[in-house]
Order: structure tokens, then sequence, then C-alpha cells
């Protein structure tokens, strides 16, 4: 007899695992409490849906998972997706090893699942919100929504993290369900997100982006340090860089201690290279003004928010500034200080970093506690860089449970 299964969440891993359990056979039913299945996807990768990365390993996760991620991407890994994709009729492109649908559109993605889905003969629940799970013996299992209850012989919550727009409704109800299960819950905090400075921090009037290195800094010591695109904001800074160390400094953060992102707007000259710049540019002290003297060398709005940081006035003349005094301010450009206060909070992150622990669960997704409950996807205390890494994580782990479940 096929197994009856429930999938609490309609996402990436919630999708995923219900087709893999419906390809072997189970009747699936999937609830979700979204008016739609696979919102916060149709989102992901500014609309383009990064699904995953050639580039893939263990490292690129938190510390706390890479033993564990070892294991599970040997058993699914980056070439499975591929197939996985391929079986749903998606043509996948890779950019610099990043992977995404060649049509461009997670929308795509969305309906591929949602095809699928429908051939296979998932019954699809929504604006339904799973409360609770019960365990009343008998290898059974009962699901309960805010409209009723359902009865299963395996129940897979999908119900993901806290993170994502308003829209995407992701409001961490399943850390409650699994801890009423006796799950342990590791503390939760937004990661892959951007960061306010301190409210006396001089920034640009106007966002503004910039190659960059950032080094984040607790004293002496380098947290992390990440390269790309970064986003000055009136009040913050966000972008790639930003987004990529973002998960090993925002506990630090909300802990309220000292860090500093240390800013290299010049990354891709040596020190020899700027050297010999900076001596160009003094060749330049004539009657021109400050703000005339710095017009080409970096963007307008940082030249501003740098003289501002210095307190200098834009029309000096550089014929009445001292070299030393040059130096110090091409010193800014290479080493700009900004304090850091808060994140820009859950719904402006992509993850959610910590949530259930992985302590709690055993390599094919079951909770220790109970055979026939599996925990999938952000849920999981397992976030990973940009770059297709987390959409990997939901794939694998949710094709794992979904194919476990239906045996």
């Amino acid at each position: 007899m096929s197994k009856k299964i429930i999938v609490a969440g309609g996402g990436a891993s919630g999708m995923c695992a219900a087709i893999y359990a419906a390809r072997n056979g189970a009747d699936v039913t999937i609830i979700e409490k979204n008016n739609q299945l696979g919102k916060k996807l149709s989102m992901t990768g500014n609309g383009r849906c990064n699904l995953s990365n050639l580039d893939m390993d263990e490292k690129k996760y938190n510390v706390s998972a890479e033993k564990r991620m070892k294991q599970w991407l040997s058993v699914y890994g980056v070439l499975d997706v591929i197939n996985f994709f391929k079986s749903l009729g998606i043509v996948i492109r890779s950019e610099n090893g990043y992977l995404y649908p060649l049509s461009g559109q997670a929308l795509t993605v969305v309906t591929a699942f949602e095809n699928e889905l429908k051939r296979l003969g998932v019954k699809v629940i929504t604006n339904e919100q799973v409360k609770a799970v019960k365990a009343p013996g008998n290898d059974k299992y009962i699901l309960l929504t805010n409209k009723g209850e359902y009865e299963a012989d395996r129940i897979i919550l999908a119900t993901g993290g806290l993170s994502g727009a308003k829209s995407t409704m992701s409001t961490g109800d399943g850390y409650y369900i699994c801890k009423q299960l006796g799950m342990d819950i590791k503390d939760t905090f937004p990661a892959l997100v951007g960061f306010k400075c301190a409210g006396d921090e001089i920034m640009p009037q106007s966002g503004v982006r910039s190659v960059a290195e950032v080094s984040f800094m607790l004293g002496s010591e380098i947290l992390a340090k990440e390269y790309g695109e970064l986003q000055f904001n009136k009040d913050g800074i966000s972008g790639f860089p930003v987004m990529q160390a973002s998960g090993k400094v925002v506990k630090l953060i909300s802990e309220g201690k000292p860090v500093l992102a240390c800013i290299n707007l010049f990354p891709d000259y040596s020190d020899e290279d700027f050297l010999s710049l900076e001596k160009e540019m003094l060749q330049l002290r004539d009657g021109r003004t400050l703000e005339e003297f710095l017009n080409g060398f970096n963007n307008k709005a940082i030249n501003d928010m740098i003289m501002s940081r210095l307190k200098m006035s834009r029309t000096m003349k550089m014929k009445n500034i001292s070299e030393s005094m040059v130096l110090s301010i091409f010193d800014y450009y290479r080493n700009l200080k900004i304090r850091l206060a808060d994140t820009y909070g859950y719904q402006a992150s992509q993850v959610t970093s910590g949530g259930v622990s992985l302590g709690s669960i055993r390599d094919d997704m079951t909770c220790v506690s109970y055979n026939g409950i599996f925990v999938v996807g952000e849920l999981l205390d397992v976030d990973g860089r940009c770059g297709g890494y987390n959409l990997q994580w939901a794939f694998t782990s949710g094709s794992i449970a979904g194919t476990v479940a239906s045996l």
C-alpha cells in the first residue's frame, strides 16, 4: 500500500520532497499557508532563480553544518539538481559556475514544479496554516491546521525560516512545531543580509555602488573578507560582499560587539600600483579645488562622503593642502571604516541562520524521536553563501526526505 504523506510547506524543499515521494508512488498532499506555491522561490536571484553552483562543497555552508553537508551532498549534489530540472523540462545555463534557468525567469521554475505536481496527482491545499503535529502511535501522525486536521503515515516539515518579504509569510512557525516535538532549536538570525551602520556615521546621501574588498573586523581579528559590488546606503551597507560575510558576523553584531567594516575602494590595485597612482595625483596639486581634484578619482557620492568625514571644504585649493594631508585622503579610499550596529532584519535577508539543530535529525532527514517526521530546507540549521547554495540545500534535503518517506 502506498504511503500517505503530508508535506507542510510548498516552497523549494517542500515541492521537491513532494515530487520525489510521488514519483515513488506515494499519496502526497502539500499544505501551504500562502495562496500559491513557491512564492519565495519566484523572487529568488532577483527573479532569475540561481538554482545551484558548479563550485559545490561543504565549505560553502555554516561551520556547524559542514560535516553533515559533505555526506548529504555526496548523496544528492549539483549534478543531481541539473538532472532533476532536466526531468522537469528546465534548460539550465551556467554563468561562471552559477546555474540559472535558461529562461532567466524564476517563474518558469515555479511553473515547472506546479506542472509536475499536477501530473503526479499531488493534492495542493493553499491558504491553510499548519499549527502542530501529533504522534498518537501506531506509526500514524496527525497534522493540525487552522482549518482542521489530517492523518498521514509520514509528515515532511518544510515550512521555512523567518527570512523573506512580508508577502512570503515567512514567520518561523516550524520552529515552534519542531520544539513541541522535542527538537532542539538554535537561536536564529537573518543571514545573507545587509547591515545598518551606527547612527553618527556619515554615509552617502543616496545609494551608490562600488566594487570593493570588505574586511569585517572585531578588534584586530578579521572575521571575514569578501570582494564584490558593495552598496552604500544612507543608513548602512549591503551588496554581495556584505551578504556573503553576514553569516559570520551577524551574531556578534546582535550581541552589541563593536564590529567594523573596513572597506578598500581600490581592491584591484596592489600597494605598488596605488603608490604610483598617488604620485601621479600629487602632480595635480595646483589651483583646482579639492572637489575638482577628486572628481575623476572615484564616484562623486563617495567623494562627498569622504570629504564630509574629513571635515574638509570642497572649495579648498589643492595648492593649500599639504602632501601628507592628500595622502591621508587617499588612505581613506583604501581603509574606510564603518561601525556596524544592526542588520536590515529578516524581511531584507535571503535566508535564516540557526533553526532546528542538526543533532535532532538523522542523515535521512528524519527526526531522531519520530521515524515518520522529516525536517528539510531552511527550517534546519543550515545556511550557505550566495550563489545557489541555499537552493541546493533545499533540493538536497527535499529529495532525500521525499525518497525515504515514500519507502
